[in-house]
């Protein structure tokens, strides 16, 4: 168990015989406290996420897992390839040292996959009831190694629209726990490292427009947010967007809709339509991408918004995401 105060050797004794253990001690310390690294790329993409996800273990993942994918995906969607990150571990006191050595393996195993070293991190301690056994931050650096220019301000009238796979798994995973929903068989999480799939897209030449993860918020308001900034209309067809049916089933009993479900595998594309086959067989081609399907386009209009068109023909705004109906899930 691990005790409050836990300082000085006892401190540096879990550094060595876990983390170091783990992770490796990185050449690239020195004995400092700073890691320096050599990035010879003439961009770099960074970017830092917290995790504080509640069951700390789930199906298909766990929050050790999910702070390297997360951050991984982020650097990802910036067109990067992933080099390294660092890991900041808030501990409560009192959690079990099995509880935090099957955290840190998962990570170290989560970034062997996703081709990323942890190369420096830091540990901190809080009062029991404090922390909720344990919080993850971790920052990473990629290297950006072609011309592309992934942003929503180069979206464009006619572009096509595809997320790579089902929707909304990683929210219900999590929440069937909570909610002790049982089904024939346990919903799990999506989360996967999705650097290697952008990356086949941008070897391939594919002239990429827009890249986003549908974390928080889910597919709505990546959507939203890209329509914004972007100030295009999207049009989405509810029939293409693909949940599976157990997932559909939690989120009705739930009453949250699936479109608003945080996911860590899916991301959304968007290329011109000359492009889309070529994607389509890219992405079909990877594991992380074999459910994947144009979902809409970019219309005519600029008004910044995201329209449905419902199975019934019916067409209607996807709003915003304005509350949070599913807290703590990444």
């Amino acid at each position: 168990m691990l005790a409050h105060g836990s300082g000085g050797k006892l401190m540096h004794q879990l550094i060595e015989k876990m983390f170091v253990a783990a992770f490796g001690q990185p050449q690239e310390l020195g004995g400092h406290d700073a890691a320096v690294v050599s990035c010879p790329q003439s961009r770099i993409a960074f970017t830092t996420d917290s995790y504080v996800v509640r069951p700390l273990f789930f199906p298909g993942g766990d929050i050790g897992k999910l702070a390297v994918n997360g951050t991984v995906n982020d650097l990802a969607m910036a067109g990067a390839r992933p080099l390294y990150l660092s890991a900041g571990f808030i501990l409560e006191e009192g959690l079990a040292m099995d509880v935090l050595w099957r955290v840190v393996c998962s990570m170290q195993q989560a970034a062997r996959e996703a081709g990323v070293r942890i190369i420096t991190g830091d540990t901190k301690v809080v009062d029991r009831g404090k922390g909720d056994g344990v919080f993850i931050n971790t920052a990473g650096i990629g290297g950006i190694e072609h011309k592309c220019i992934i942003h929503p301000s180069r979206v464009q009238k006619g572009d096509s629209v595809i997320v790579n796979g089902d929707i909304a798994r990683h929210g219900m995973a999590i929440m069937a726990v909570r909610e002790g929903l049982e089904f024939e068989s346990a919903i799990e999480s999506d989360t996967a490292p999705l650097a290697d799939i952008v990356g086949h897209l941008i070897a391939q030449e594919i002239e990429v427009h827009c890249l986003r993860d549908l974390t928080r918020g889910g597919l709505a308001t990546s959507l939203n947010e890209i329509a914004l900034a972007a100030d295009k209309e999207i049009l989405v067809e509810e029939s293409s967007v693909s949940v599976r049916e157990d997932v559909a089933s939690a989120c009705e009993m739930l009453g949250i809709d699936p479109l608003y479900v945080a996911n860590e595998g899916r991301f959304v594309v968007f290329v011109s339509p000359r492009d889309e086959k070529r994607v389509l067989d890219i992405l079909r081609g990877h594991p992380n991408g074999a459910g994947a399907a144009v979902i809409g386009r970019v219309t005519e209009g600029t008004s910044g918004t995201v329209m449905m068109k419902s199975r019934m023909g019916t067409t209607r705004i996807l709003d915003m995401l304005t509350s949070e109906p599913l807290p703590r899930i990444c």
